[in-house]
């Protein structure tokens, strides 16, 4: 099995991202394409975006020396299916999604990691803290016992000037180390989860220490059986 591109493109991310982690974004991508991006191009963190492709996935997906991580909008209903699959939630945009988090983890006794979502661009179509209420929500977040809060998550608003990019992830940046970095560096390392295909140079720039690509590795998702 040789997917040349994908190794291609997987170099070419990585010499524009600098120290940044590198997680791949597979929605939509088929097992045998992330498992040569893990295997053969030493890719250690993979992200899925829905929870019914993740379990469709998970049998070949957990044999794979990565870590799974779930990066999309996580409904409280769902929580239960994943809890014990992923070794990180990216979008805790509120506290009862991470009440519900911390109740799922406590029956499989487990202490879960997870991010505080920021809606850095105050955008009502997206989930996620506004920037003003982060200093709160995080430090409420601590104070779960079966939570472990590791640092921020941003998307930030699809801009035609990259300029803009770096004014949002700045922005995201301040309130990470703000609101973060002190409160939990001395224990693990903490995670700032920003910047995607289109963007994720400006937040590699910007401070990011894991960016989200999935087209600029894989190409252009095809979303005809999707529902």
């Amino acid at each position: 099995m040789e997917y040349p591109e994908i190794k291609e493109r997987i170099e070419k991310v990585r010499s524009r991202a600098g120290k940044a982690g590198l997680l791949l974004a597979t929605k939509t991508v088929d097992c045998d394409r992330i498992e040569y991006a893990v295997r053969e191009c030493g890719v250690k963190y993979i992200g899925e975006n829905r929870v019914q492709e993740l379990l469709q996935k998970y049998d070949r997906l957990k044999e794979l020396p990565c870590e799974i991580h779930f990066i999309g909008t996580l409904q409280k209903n769902k929580v239960k299916y994943i809890i014990d699959k992923v070794s990180l939630i990216h979008s805790v945009g509120s506290i009862s999604l991470c009440e519900e988090i911390d109740l799922r983890a406590a029956e499989h006794g487990i202490v879960m990691n997870v991010l505080c979502e920021v809606n850095i661009g105050y955008e009502e179509n997206k989930s996620g803290f506004l920037p003003e209420e982060v200093p709160e929500a995080f430090e409420k977040m601590l104070g779960f016992s079966h939570v472990r809060p590791l640092g921020l998550m941003t998307m930030a608003p699809k801009c035609e000037n990259k300029a803009d990019y770096i004014n949002f992830f700045t922005k995201t940046y301040r309130l990470f180390i703000d609101n973060c970095v002190e409160k939990v560096d001395n224990i693990y390392e903490p995670v700032l989860s920003m910047g995607m295909s289109d963007s994720y140079a400006e937040a590699a720039a910007c401070g990011s220490t894991l960016i989200r690509v999935g087209s600029a590795v894989f190409g252009q998702r095809n979303y005809g059986n999707q529902n």
